[in-house]
């Protein structure tokens, strides 16, 4: 019998599209792996990617070849497209830990010899003003709530009371506000970001989209060179933009859970049966149908009973379904947009829908500050959403509400909600995460009840975090 054998195709001594040929002619070639990638040159590996996947449209074998790609100094609302593709992994600059200093914006390139370009820096620079002077105040606060621990060090203690002080002020920060971000993709994601950014009606993203593909074919010269622009998602968007249907209200509908699947908990329930036995799915589910409640019930202690704090639910939980129409602050958001198993449909950053206000800058007397920094904001906001919709989302602080369309799964929801809810958890995402469980405790009590979540409300979440939500 052959010998087992597990091994790395090295990027230090392969390209990344030679791995990606290598993998993909073991379909067809009995050689192994290493016999294969010894035969293959760059020239080769190129042909064979004009061949297969340009000529023949074999675009999963793309996907072997994987790139890193560091993006610094870009704006956060050029960083939602860059972080938008699904099958990729990032790490960004995070804004409750790090600070930011006087000149870590971005201008748009849209306002270059525009009237309103002198006043757009006048008033970031007012926002990252008041962002620089509310860290002192509140810091202060901090110190006098948070009591040292035993044998706790300068560097530990330091750390944790920064990421409660910057956490707050970081609602001041725009939209313009730069960061830096890691990412890591196969060629074939890559690919499809690129024609997502050249397509982005922001000059900003569109710029990054040439660059991104400038780098890349350094490393995989076949494999995105034909990455363009798509008139589909141009004209598309155009065309949806036209249709202004007016601006309706936060009002008290924040968390609106607008469908879910009422025989949800039914169908998980049956799935599982269907996975370990061998009948139709339609008698599985005919099957939890008949059972009377405390016989579904053992089946669900069955299913979840045993599950751990760091496990996963069986994949069976993706057959139940949840839709909610949300609003949150855009701190929020930037939390919630990173769980891309969901699909989000986010509108544009607005300042329509208000702002939240941090209780502990209220507290270390810097409310009046920053409410004028917010009113700047929204000063400056409609004239530039007169100008260019896109561009002046640039302005909006990271305390101003969004909406955010989501649909997830079940078993998306067992991941969300943990994590969201759990102490570390940023307090305007534990808020959401905490009242769209609360929303899913009611219509799908029987399995939601498994979620592993602390013991607090989205209520005290408002009450011990918020001065205005």
């Amino acid at each position: 019998m052959p010998e087992r054998e597990i091994y790395l195709l090295s990027p230090r001594a392969l390209s990344p599209e030679t791995i990606a040929v290598a993998f993909a002619k073991t379909s067809r070639a009995p050689e192994s792996f290493r016999e294969i990638a010894a035969e293959l040159s760059d020239e080769k590996s190129a042909q064979f990617h004009e061949k297969w996947v340009v000529g023949y449209g074999h675009a999963s074998v793309a996907e072997h070849a994987v790139l890193h790609l560091a993006f610094e100094n870009v704006s956060r609302i050029a960083i939602e497209t860059i972080e938008s593709s699904r099958l990729a992994s990032y790490t960004e600059k995070s804004t409750r830990y790090q600070k930011w200093g006087p000149d870590d914006f971005t201008v748009p390139p849209e306002l270059d010899g525009h009237p309103l370009h002198d006043k757009f820096v006048e008033t970031v620079r007012l926002l990252f003003s008041a962002y620089a002077d509310s860290l002192e105040p509140v810091k202060s606060l901090v110190l006098q709530k948070t009591q040292r621990r035993e044998n706790e060090s300068d560097e530990a203690f330091d750390r944790r009371i920064r990421s409660q002080y910057v956490d707050r002020c970081r609602f001041i920060l725009p939209a313009a506000a730069n960061a830096n971000v890691g990412m890591t993709a196969n060629a074939r994601v890559i690919e499809m970001i690129i024609r997502k950014m050249l397509s982005h009606p922001l000059m900003e993203v569109r710029q990054i989209g040439e660059k991104v593909k400038e780098v890349s074919k350094a490393e995989t010269p076949t494999l995105v060179k034909y990455a363009d622009a798509a008139p589909y998602v141009v004209e598309t968007v155009k065309e949806l933009g036209k249709r202004e249907l007016g601006i309706g209200n936060q009002g008290s509908d924040w968390c609106t859970l607008i469908e879910y699947d009422k025989d949800g908990e039914k169908k998980v329930l049956a799935a599982a049966l269907y996975r370990f036995n061998e009948m139709p799915y339609a008698e599985a589910f005919a099957y939890v149908k008949a059972l009377k409640k405390k016989e579904r019930a053992e089946l669900a202690e069955v299913l979840l009973g045993k599950l751990g704090k760091f496990d996963t639910p069986l994949r069976e939980l993706e057959y139940c379904n949840y839709t909610f129409d949300l609003v949150m602050d855009q701190g929020a958001f930037a939390e919630f947009k990173r769980h891309r198993m969901m699909t989000q449909t986010p509108q544009r950053l607005t300042t329509l829908l208000g702002y939240s206000i941090p209780r502990l800058v209220t507290e270390a007397g810097f409310g009046p500050r920053y409410e004028a920094a917010m009113e700047a904001s929204m000063k400056m906001y409609e004239k530039l959403h007169a100008f260019n919709p896109d561009v002046a989302q640039y302005i909006v602080p990271n305390g101003f509400n969004r909406r955010v369309l989501a649909q997830f799964n079940l078993r998306e929801a067992f991941a969300f909600c943990q994590l969201r809810t759990a102490a570390n958890a940023h307090f305007s995402i534990r808020r959401v995460a905490q009242k769209m469980y609360e929303e899913m405790v009611r219509v799908h009590p029987l399995l939601t009840q498994y979620m592993k979540l602390r013991d607090e409300t989205w209520q005290q979440v408002e009450e011990d975090h918020f001065t205005k939500v």
